[in-house]
């Protein structure tokens, strides 16, 4: 039986997605260091975790060529937590609204 060759990508392309791995985590601190309003850190935050998860997902999880996969990946998890904040939310804002003052 004729064994398939797999061919991995070159150290190049290791060595850039790390390299920008590390920016988006330093993007990550200095987001917290500048005391940006919640709401507006809180985007950030969670954008700067969705462009890591998309690289670590594509690069080291080898699903650069597979985009539906991809897609899945990183979406399906955004999509359960939107989906627990929101079976949540509704008791946390009756708690916070019947606060004595």
């Amino acid at each position: 039986m004729a064994q398939v060759e797999r061919k991995h990508p070159p150290a190049k392309v290791y060595l850039t997605v790390w390299f920008w791995l590390f920016v988006l985590s330093f993007t990550a601190y200095f987001i917290d260091l500048m005391h940006l309003p919640f709401l507006l850190s809180a985007v950030l935050f969670t954008c700067v975790a969705l462009m890591k998860a998309g690289l670590i997902a594509a690069y080291f999880m080898h699903l650069r060529f597979e985009k539906l996969n991809l897609i899945y990946a990183v979406l399906a998890p955004l999509i359960l937590l939107v989906a627990l904040v929101a079976g949540v939310l509704p008791d946390a804002l009756s708690f916070f609204l019947h606060q004595p003052r």
